[in-house]
């Protein structure tokens, strides 16, 4: 970069400022007896800190380097959505909204936003917008999201998500091979619709356990929170899952090369070797 250039300036106090005509860049005040061209003795002065010129974000280029960062971006595309199941409408309308969000250039528009999301539309869901652009060109729902989105909605969304959310809430189980914190994501997924208060949901969690966590908070002290009973029931089961890595790691059995004995390491640690052969795992 170029060097820093100098000019003489008033002191501190006095309304002055850098020279007039000055380049684009950083200002500061400095105070010493240099530079030489600008004279010997303890003077204040304005220097110029030769920095880049400031660019515009508003540019064509910018615009271009951040459409090509964005197309860049691997976002998941929605799964096509068909109508026949109302389910799936919710699920249809986040996968759009992620992928506005994601490259928010390419989907300035809200037409754009219509187009990309009908263009994913099949079956009974793709006639209903057909019908709206061969007989109604200019409904809002065409070229307004949140027209389209309340439209559609009207139409293939679930109608009573709080009856359906605590049908699912009730059917729902954890099973002996799941992790907890896998389970609790789909247990508030479906809580949050119910609108029930907090001892109802723990009421409805504990119900969905499984016999082997129940039988270990039998034995301890009764938690005064919900949240807190959640936190004790992650602990549990992580502890768990830490034994069961352990206990494979020193039952696992192998076999060395060259060698027919199965061996296997017992609980202390110690290797211990048999002539019969490993159960088969087909039988």
């Amino acid at each position: 970069p170029p060097p820093p250039q100098w000019a003489q300036g008033p002191p501190p106090g006095n309304n002055g400022g850098p020279p007039n005509g000055r380049l684009p860049g950083r200002w500061g005040l400095a105070m010493d007896a240099f530079p030489p061209q600008c004279g010997g003795g303890n003077h204040y002065y304005y220097y110029y800190n030769a920095a880049p010129l400031p660019r515009n974000p508003n540019t064509q280029d910018d615009i271009c380097d951040a459409l090509m960062h964005k197309g860049k971006l691997n976002i998941q595309k929605p799964k096509p959505f068909h109508g026949r199941d109302p389910r799936k409408w919710r699920t249809f309308l986040t996968q759009c909204l992620t992928m506005f969000q994601a490259k928010p250039l390419t989907f300035q528009l809200e037409s754009s936003c219509v187009a990309f999301a009908a263009s994913y539309l099949q079956g009974i869901a793709f006639d209903h917008y057909m019908a709206l652009l061969w007989f109604d060109p200019n409904s809002p729902v065409l070229s307004n999201w949140q027209a389209f989105a309340q439209e559609f909605s009207s139409k293939f969304r679930v109608f009573d998500t709080v009856a359906e959310a605590k049908e699912n809430l009730f059917n729902l189980q954890m099973r002996n091979n799941k992790r907890f914190t896998t389970f609790i994501v789909q247990f508030k997924k479906e809580a949050y619709k119910t609108g029930w208060n907090y001892n109802a949901l723990q009421f409805a969690l504990h119900r969905a356990l499984p016999q082997c966590i129940k039988d270990v908070l039998c034995l301890t002290p009764k938690q005064p929170s919900y949240n807190s009973y959640k936190a004790l029931i992650t602990q549990i089961d992580q502890r768990y899952w830490e034994d069961h890595s352990e206990y494979l790691a020193l039952h696992a059995p192998w076999n060395s090369s060259g060698n027919s004995n199965w061996q296997t390491r017992d609980a202390a640690g110690n290797q211990t070797t048999s002539a019969a052969l490993p159960p088969n795992p087909a039988a």
